[in-house]
């Protein structure tokens, strides 16, 4: 593992729903983020309607020991909450934290690996109704 590995934390920044299985979901795909990747500090963060928000996340990652966060947003489209709402909150956050380099990743949208996805779920849906009939 490289220092900026360790140095670095991952935020996976969801928009949070009344539906706790939903919010779950997101905070079981950082836990693999983390054991997966090189990083020590992965955590989910949500826009609205669940917890941690943004900013206690990336308090949570200065406590940790970063020195660097990279705010994944776990959005399909670049809509309004990522293109004015993040910005707006990471703004704050930046002159909150100035020894803390923040940097957004693109949304998922447009990633070579979407239309396969997809197509694997069109599969699975396709074989769960020949297997109901």
């Amino acid at each position: 593992m490289k220092a900026a590995d360790r140095d670095t934390g991952i935020i996976l920044f969801a928009h949070g729903s009344s539906v706790e299985e939903a919010n779950r979901s997101v905070y079981e795909l950082a836990g693999q983020i983390q054991s997966l990747g090189p990083f020590q500090f992965a955590r989910a963060a949500f826009l609205e309607l669940a917890h941690p928000d943004l900013g206690e996340a990336i308090a949570q990652a200065v406590q940790a020991g970063a020195e660097r966060v990279i705010v994944i947003p776990y959005f399909l489209t670049m809509g309004v909450h990522l293109r004015r709402d993040l910005p707006n909150l990471i703004a704050p956050l930046r002159a909150r934290y100035p020894q803390l380099a923040i940097d957004i990743a693109k949304s998922l949208e447009g990633h070579p690996l979407m239309a396969a996805i997809v197509l694997e779920r069109i599969r699975e849906a396709l074989e769960a109704s020949e297997v109901d009939r």
